[in-house]
C-alpha cells in the first residue's frame, strides 16, 4: 500500500518542502520539483531508513543547488510583514497581516489593503505558503474581470473559438492549460509579467482550442497571431523566479 507523509528540509537558509513516498518499488529515488523534493523508497523502509535517506537528499539538494543556485528560487518565499506593499501589475496594495487565535487563515480585499488574518499557532513555513496562497487568491479575484476582458479580447482577433470558463489559479507548476471542454486557466503567478508576456501565455492556450497538443501545426498557429513569441517565451525561462508572491 502506497503511503505519503510531508515534512521538509532546510538547504542553504532555505525551508524546502518535502513529500516522502512508501510504495511497492524496488530501489530508491530522489527528485526535486517546482513543489517540493521528492523521496521514493520501498514500502518496507523502516524509519531509521527514512531518517538516513532524508539526510542523503539533503545532501543532495545542497549539491544540486551548489550547481544551479536557481533551483532554491522556487522555495526562497516573500518574509511580507504588517506595512508592506506588494505590487502586482501596477496595481499597489498594502497588507494588512494579523496573527490570531483562528483556526482558518482568511484573507480578503479592503479598499487598497490586503487583509489576512493568519492563524498564529501553525509554523513558519506553513505560515509563509498561506500567505502565499492567501494573496494569490485576492489579488485573483481583484484582476479576473481584468484577465476575462483581456482574453476575450484576443480570442476574438486570433482564433475566435469558444470559451466556457476562464480562471487564475495559484499554480507554480505551469503558466497555463486548457481543457478539452474550453476551460482556460492562468497562472496568478503571470500577473507579474510584463503585458506581451501575458498576451502570449493567454494566445498560447487559446491556439489550444484549436489545436490540442504542442505539433507543429499549433506552434505555426501561435507563430501567426505572434511572429515574436520565442522572446516572451525566452523572458519566462529566465524570469520565472521574479513572478512569485
Amino acid at each position: 500500500m502506497r503511503r505519503t507523509t510531508e515534512t521538509s528540509l532546510t538547504i542553504r537558509g532555505v525551508e524546502v518542502p518535502v513529500k516522502v513516498v512508501l510504495e511497492k518499488r524496488r530501489y530508491y529515488r530522489y527528485a526535486l520539483t517546482r513543489r517540493c523534493a521528492l523521496l521514493r523508497l520501498p514500502s518496507s523502509a523502516s524509519d531509521k531508513d527514512v531518517g538516513q535517506h532524508l539526510h542523503r537528499l539533503g545532501q543532495w539538494v545542497e549539491e544540486l543547488a551548489g550547481q544551479k543556485p536557481e533551483v532554491l528560487a522556487h522555495f526562497r518565499g516573500h518574509n511580507y510583514r504588517d506595512g508592506d506593499g506588494l505590487l502586482v501589475n501596477e496595481r499597489r496594495y498594502v497588507l494588512q497581516i494579523h496573527d490570531e487565535q483562528r483556526s482558518t487563515h482568511v484573507g480578503y480585499l479592503e479598499g487598497k489593503s490586503i487583509v489576512l488574518r493568519l492563524c498564529s499557532h501553525v509554523t513558519a513555513f506553513e505560515r509563509t505558503k498561506a500567505i502565499r496562497v492567501l494573496l494569490s487568491r485576492v489579488v485573483a479575484g481583484d484582476f479576473q474581470a481584468e484577465i476575462e476582458r483581456r482574453v476575450h479580447e484576443i480570442n476574438r482577433r486570433t482564433v475566435n473559438r469558444p470559451i466556457r470558463r476562464i480562471s487564475l489559479k495559484y499554480n507554480t507548476s505551469n503558466w497555463g492549460s486548457c481543457s478539452s471542454r474550453g476551460n482556460i486557466n492562468l497562472s496568478t503567478r503571470l500577473l507579474f509579467a510584463p503585458q506581451e508576456v501575458q498576451d502570449y501565455v493567454i494566445l498560447h492556450e487559446l491556439a489550444h482550442l484549436v489545436e490540442h497538443n504542442h505539433s507543429d501545426r499549433f506552434w505555426a498557429l501561435v507563430k501567426q497571431y505572434m511572429p515574436d513569441y520565442r522572446r516572451h517565451e525566452k523572458w519566462l525561462r529566465e524570469n520565472s523566479h521574479l513572478c512569485r508572491f
